[in-house]
């Protein structure tokens, strides 16, 4: 029994002593494991403030990194935005100019309306229609260089089977022949045209525009103006003082132009007649030249024969220098031998201080003119 109580009260020895020896080992271990996490809790603090101290440069570093990518940008928003201010009080300066322009155009068009509207009115009237017509007629004569080459109504007139009549302008041909122009255009449908409300009424108009321009035509080709002008070819212009008035005729009435060149008119608008005048007027230079190159022709010839008598006159002037100069040199010799000898013993004896001079006689000689010989005088 003792023994059984000796071995408890060892084992009991034995395993306190076992308790105290882990208790001390698991004191230490739990030592050196607070200063573990004692170390490890300053290397966390370091490692934060190493970490707090990166990212705060890393954010430094970025922000410039940023700012230097994002500044060219920002300059480029800044320069479009100036440049969108521009563009938008330009548009706004563009819209107020066009505003004022579009209200100018408004009353240019108005007043364009009023002025045709008085046009069309006053065109209506026959006489100032046919001022109007003439005024054309006069401008295109002066574009056309044939001012001194032309003749207006009111300075010429003819007679055609015992009545006058007064052409509104007579061209003058070379040659001495005379070409008539007649401006007398019927343009009331036409003027009716421009006036209408819808296109069947305005087509309606020109139809008769045409209808009274071909009337016209048959009614000129029976004045035979051609016969009362002394050389005119067998023809007159009828001139038409615009071309939309020529062509809205043509255009309703398509044989209008050969039927009326059958009858000895022709139809002319300003164009036309510009073309017709120029030609004129060439034919007027031409000939102008051709009356120059025969005045020179003549006065050439006029201005050699005074040049034959004027080289005559030279020859004959030349003989008569060769004559006096033989008398004179004759005379010199005379005077030489016979009394300047005497006049020099004078000097020699005593009786005269000085010694008379040598008279010289005349070695050159005259020089006929190369071009001519004698010829009658004129």
């Amino acid at each position: 029994m003792e023994w059984v109580l000796l071995a408890i009260v060892c084992v009991l020895a034995g395993a306190v002593a076992g308790w105290f020896a882990g208790r001390a080992k698991q004191t230490a271990q739990l030592a050196a494991l607070s200063a573990r996490l004692e170390a490890a809790g300053e290397n966390e603090t370091r490692l934060e403030q190493s970490l707090r101290a990166v990212s705060m440069e890393a954010a430094a570093h970025s922000r410039q990194a940023v700012g230097d990518v994002l500044a060219p940008l920002h300059d480029s928003l800044h320069r479009y935005e100036q440049h969108l201010g521009d563009v938008e009080r330009a548009r706004r300066d563009a819209y107020a100019q066009l505003r004022v322009q579009l209200g100018n155009v408004a009353d240019v068009n108005e007043s364009l309306r009023n002025s045709t509207s008085q046009l069309l009115q006053a065109l209506r009237t026959p006489q100032v229609r046919g001022r109007w017509g003439e005024v054309q007629l006069r401008r295109i004569v002066e574009i056309a260089g044939m001012v001194d080459h032309c003749d207006f109504s009111e300075q010429v007139s003819a007679d055609v089977d015992g009545s006058v009549v007064r052409p509104d302008l007579v061209v003058r041909l070379s040659g001495d022949r005379q070409l008539v122009v007649d401006a007398k255009v019927p343009l009331n449908a036409y003027l009716g045209a421009m006036e209408a409300d819808d296109e069947a009424d305005r087509e309606a108009h020109l139809v008769l525009h045409a209808k009274h321009v071909r009337s016209h035509v048959e009614a000129l080709s029976k004045k035979n103006y051609w016969r009362a002008m002394a050389d005119s070819p067998e023809f007159t212009v009828l001139f038409v003082p615009a071309d939309t008035f020529l062509d809205a005729a043509l255009k309703h009435d398509a044989s209008l132009l050969e039927d009326a060149f059958g009858k000895g008119i022709i139809l002319a608008s300003p164009a036309t007649l510009m073309a017709l005048l120029r030609t004129v007027a060439h034919t007027w230079q031409q000939q102008a030249l051709t009356e120059n190159a025969r005045l020179v022709h003549q006065l050439g010839r006029e201005l050699h024969a005074r040049l034959q008598t004027v080289a005559g006159h030279f020859v004959k002037l030349g003989s008569s220098l060769e004559a006096a100069t033989g008398a004179y040199n004759a005379a010199v010799a005379s005077v030489e031998s016979r009394l300047l000898v005497t006049a020099r013993r004078f000097h020699d004896l005593g009786v005269a201080t000085e010694v008379p001079q040598q008279v010289s006689q005349v070695l050159t000689t005259t020089r006929k003119p190369s071009w001519g010989g004698e010829s009658d005088e004129s």
